[in-house]
């Protein structure tokens, strides 16, 4: 394949944890500092690994994927890596009716100025459209804001997979002082002397008002946050004509590429940790920034500098800038930073303008809107 500069040389190299810094706006080849090696193999080992285990299974039939010919040739166990959107789950009408305005509740907040909707605009894509999330007083946290939507397919929470649950997660928010800076205390004594929440909670939870009936109620709103009907998942039920060819393309090359190795299921990612920054290479020496050492602020185990959770594709054409630091801001550009630093692969224009039209697909509908 011919190796072409990424879409947009104006744009900031993304902060690839656990690696050289490179110089911004140019390939990562420029300006790298010297290789580790141990940290390469090790990365290039468990894409290769992933990849081979989910070519064995017969579902998925990766390497089954050749010329041009329509994907629907090959059998619905061509399409098995990726799964369409299943329904909403079933939860309580009274309980999801009190997570919504909680979700929107400015008064959570420490001076009442931000609600979990201020950084997860249901119209913008679930997310807020900036680098990093905007809390009170106009304070700046450290990575980016990830979409609300279909978040209950994670299988944990945060960048870093810090919260189990989307309970554990909405916890985080209202006593970060970066985010909403406020307290327990302060937010159930508000709650309290609202005469409707007194009401809600009584219906819902037998008058209960903790900070555990509180996320509660938010996390039950969030499951109903599903983007049905995409493009995509329309092909996946058999509608051959939902894609054009130049999508098809995309999607034969996401599946060919090796993509699907770690964004795969009905969340098309939102499933496992991965290493971000496998074929880059690791600083030889200065402090790493803490948002870019991800699971590590977790675990505390250096395997897990610079690993992540592997974020959902579902709506991706909404939620830019993209990756963990925000540093991206069009999704071409990281398709083609994901081709150098995690398959290790100089992709074309031509890839790059075929998977990005595949992953627009990607886009479902918030009632009955178009994926907005």
């Amino acid at each position: 394949m011919q190796a072409d500069a990424p879409p947009s040389t104006a744009a900031p190299t993304p902060s690839v944890p656990a690696t050289a810094s490179m110089g911004r706006g140019v390939p990562p080849d420029q300006g790298m500092g010297a290789m580790h090696v141990g940290w390469v193999l090790a990365g290039a080992l468990v894409v290769l690994v992933v990849m081979w285990a989910m070519a064995q299974r017969s579902d998925l039939a990766v390497t089954r994927l050749a010329g041009d010919g329509p994907l629907q040739a090959l059998g619905p166990s061509a399409t098995q890596a990726l799964l369409p959107l299943p329904d909403a789950p079933v939860v309580p009408a009274d309980t999801v009716a009190l997570g919504e305005r909680l979700f929107a509740d400015k008064r959570l907040s420490a001076d009442g100025t931000v609600s979990c909707l201020s950084c997860h605009d249901l119209k913008a894509g679930g997310a807020d459209g900036l680098p990093t999330a905007r809390g009170v007083q106009g304070r700046t946290g450290t990575v980016n804001t990830p979409t609300v939507f279909n978040s209950h397919l994670n299988f944990v929470q945060f960048w870093d997979g810090r919260a189990r649950t989307l309970a554990e997660q909405a916890a985080g928010p209202i006593q970060n002082p970066l985010e909403m800076a406020s307290n327990w205390p302060d937010v159930l004594a508000m709650l309290r002397a609202d005469p409707v929440y007194v009401v809600q909670f009584q219906t819902s939870y037998g008058g209960d008002m903790s900070p555990q009936t509180v996320t509660d109620a938010i996390a039950t709103y969030e499951k109903t946050l599903v983007t049905p009907n995409s493009r995509f998942d329309r092909y996946l039920r058999g509608q051959g004509d939902a894609l054009t060819a130049l999508e098809l393309k995309g999607y034969r090359s996401f599946l060919d590429l090796g993509c699907a190795s770690c964004h795969q299921g009905v969340g098309i990612g939102g499933n496992l940790f991965q290493p971000f920054g496998i074929f880059l290479t690791r600083p030889v020496s200065g402090a790493e920034p803490p948002s870019d050492l991800g699971r590590y602020n977790v675990t505390g185990q250096a395997s897990d500098k610079g690993v992540f959770k592997v974020p959902s594709l579902r709506n991706v054409a909404l939620t830019a800038p993209y990756f963990h630091d925000g540093s991206v801001p069009t999704l071409e550009e990281a398709v083609w930073w994901m081709g150098r630093a995690q398959l290790g692969r100089e992709l074309s224009s031509a890839d790059v303008a075929a998977l990005s039209a595949f992953l627009r697909t990607l886009t479902g509908e918030w009632r009955g809107g178009g994926g907005r």
